[in-house]
């Protein structure tokens, strides 16, 4: 069973739609949209402040989502994936975005809709992606903008395939 846990008498809201893996950790002032993904060994904190995550968001394995005490929350809008292991902090991240694998999102930071931080990434403290920007390296700057293979190729492909991937996990479909 997945650790979904109250934290000073807030519990998270997760919606039936969406599937969390059975080693997951949600806890605190966490509300997810619908149709989201919480995959194996992922983590979101919403001990210290609160984390809002929209519709068809995907947190995979191992990624982590945390804000910093009376000063940053979290906010992930609508058809989003954070990749394998990445970490995602007191940050605001709009539609249509791709998290890889391994990045690490800072305090303040905000990334505009339709964009890609690459995996392996850094974004430091207060960065501001564009929309339409991919975004890559330590620490992570503008390599070019987004093309519409690549917001079709990755960011809309691996949001839907999250959908199929928890589909598969449905009490009816085991």
């Amino acid at each position: 069973m997945p650790v979904i846990l109250p934290v000073k008498g807030i519990a998270p809201t997760i919606p039936d739609t969406c599937f969390v893996a059975p080693n997951a950790t949600i806890v605190g002032d966490v509300v997810m949209g619908e149709d989201c993904s919480v995959w194996f060994n992922a983590v979101i904190r919403g001990d210290v402040n609160s984390i809002r995550i929209g519709n068809k968001v995907n947190v995979q394995d191992g990624a982590c989502i945390h804000c910093t005490y009376q000063k940053t929350t979290v906010t992930i809008g609508n058809n989003v994936s954070i990749g394998h292991h990445a970490l995602v902090h007191g940050c605001r991240v709009e539609d249509n975005v791709l998290i890889g694998m391994g990045a690490i999102v800072m305090d303040n930071v905000e990334i505009g809709t339709n964009s890609i931080v690459a995996a392996g990434a850094v974004v430091l403290e207060g960065t501001k992606i564009p929309a339409g920007s991919v975004f890559a390296g330590v620490p992570a700057k503008k390599v070019k903008d987004i093309s519409q293979e690549l917001l079709k190729g990755e960011v809309e492909r691996i949001a839907n395939n999250y959908l199929m991937y928890s589909s598969w996990f449905r009490p009816e479909n085991l």
